[in-house]
């Protein structure tokens, strides 16, 4: 039993390394990273308070959050608490955090 314990740890850990690797696979490009900047600086949104939510990468929104599409980029972006954000669409994940 005690054999059957440490392997379902094991398999819990490689698991959810996998998920933590997989959510920072992101690779944003020096150019999109550029078009992304520009874009929401001449597109400012009002700060939005999302209670309960951390600004780290990897955190989910939650679906009441409205996601805004930059042109030419398949990530959306939201102001919260004065901050950029950019997210993925997909998973709601954030994916980048503007100062």
């Amino acid at each position: 039993m005690k054999m059957h314990l440490t392997g379902a740890a094991a398999a819990l850990l490689l698991f959810a390394g996998v998920g933590a690797v997989a959510a920072q696979d992101v690779v944003i490009t020096p150019e999109q990273d550029t078009v992304i900047h520009e874009y929401v600086k001449k597109q400012p949104l009002a700060s939005v308070k999302v209670p309960g939510v951390e600004l780290n990468i990897g955190t989910a929104l939650p679906d009441t959050v409205e996601l805004h599409e930059v042109p030419d980029v398949k990530y959306r972006y939201v102001v919260i608490d004065n901050r950029t954000v950019l997210v993925d669409p997909g998973t709601r994940k954030i994916i980048k955090v503007y100062d």
